[in-house]
């Protein structure tokens, strides 16, 4: 397991999940929608959004 990899791996992950999550919220305010979030549940939606991104990018093996 290559550590300096996957750290990388979910710092990016870690990072571009709040710059998906507010696109998406930017996206949904033009369309005319408000939505108000507390901190904690924006905290778990970033954590569920680097989980998904990571799992996207993640490389699969072929079994």
């Amino acid at each position: 397991m290559d550590y300096k990899k996957t750290i990388i791996n979910l710092l990016t992950c870690l990072i571009l999940s709040p710059i998906i999550v507010y696109l998406i919220l930017g996206a949904a305010r033009l369309a005319g929608s408000t939505y108000e979030m507390t901190n904690g549940e924006t905290f778990i939606i970033w954590l569920l959004m680097a989980i998904v991104i990571n799992l996207s990018i993640t490389e699969k093996q072929s079994s």
